[in-house]
């Protein structure tokens, strides 16, 4: 089973870049969207095949997250059942009878860290959340998690050691995450590989010039490990100021 995660920035102006195109030549059993900064009727993009899920942000242009899938679910949950959490489209989960599928929008801690103190918040309650749904089936997690892991992950650590996306505490929480049960299924494949990021500023040539972020993920319960196939960073598309992720296993 093939599936695709990609924070789009802006649906609309993806689709006016070959979204359509892209999706369709990737072949996804899922394919996952984050920030589609979208509201309902804004956009018909429909695909033979597939149902889509919305989950979309009560601001008007902001957040919003997507799931095209071809495999009927079980059930569709929007959100975390949490109304301080809930009012942003950041969450959609898909239960299948073998495992649930999250796609994720973290929030960003914002300039000066200004969102931080939400942010902490949202990790704790995000990983209650996936905690609790594995402990009734495995679960693929994706999205735009907003946060570098390690130094490997991104291309200037010493100059952004208090930016939002690699502070401490934010590096910290998706430790305790792993920790939790979770594999990031591409650093387990590529432990020491360098450069390679899923999210460039458009400032300063950074995609030129590769200084970027891993901050897209794939985590997978650990005992869904047996089956993982490949991950991998699809930095050869364009569209966006992040480039997809895609994840294979076995199933």
């Amino acid at each position: 089973m093939r599936f695709i995660s990609w924070n789009v920035n802006g649906l609309r102006a993806c689709a006016g870049k070959g979204f359509a195109d892209i999706f369709e030549r990737l072949d996804a059993d899922i394919f996952s969207l984050q920030e589609t900064k979208m509201q309902a009727g804004q956009l018909d993009l429909n695909f033979l095949g597939y149902q889509s899920y919305w989950n979309y942000a009560e601001k008007k242009g902001y957040s919003g997250t997507a799931a095209y899938t071809r495999l009927t679910a079980l059930g569709v949950t929007l959100g975390m059942g949490i109304d301080q959490h809930d009012h942003e489209g950041r969450v959609i989960t898909l239960e299948y009878p073998d495992f649930y599928y999250v796609t994720v929008y973290t929030p960003n801690s914002q300039d000066g860290l200004r969102r931080l103190p939400y942010r902490m918040e949202w990790d704790d309650a995000f990983r209650q959340f996936v905690c609790q749904l594995d402990q009734q089936k495995p679960v693929i997690i994706c999205g735009d998690m907003n946060v570098a892991h390690h130094e490997i992950d991104i291309k200037n650590p010493k100059s952004n050691l208090r930016n939002a996306g690699f502070t401490q505490e934010e590096r910290d929480k998706f430790t305790l995450l792993l920790d939790s049960g979770f594999t990031d299924t591409f650093r387990h494949l590529n432990p020491d590989l360098t450069g390679a990021y899923s999210w460039w500023s458009y400032r300063f040539n950074a995609r030129q010039n590769n200084a970027g972020w891993r901050i897209d993920y794939y985590l997978i319960s650990n005992r869904l490990l047996p089956h993982l196939k490949d991950a991998r960073i699809l930095s050869d598309i364009y569209g966006s100021d992040h480039c997809p992720v895609l994840l294979e296993l076995e199933l």
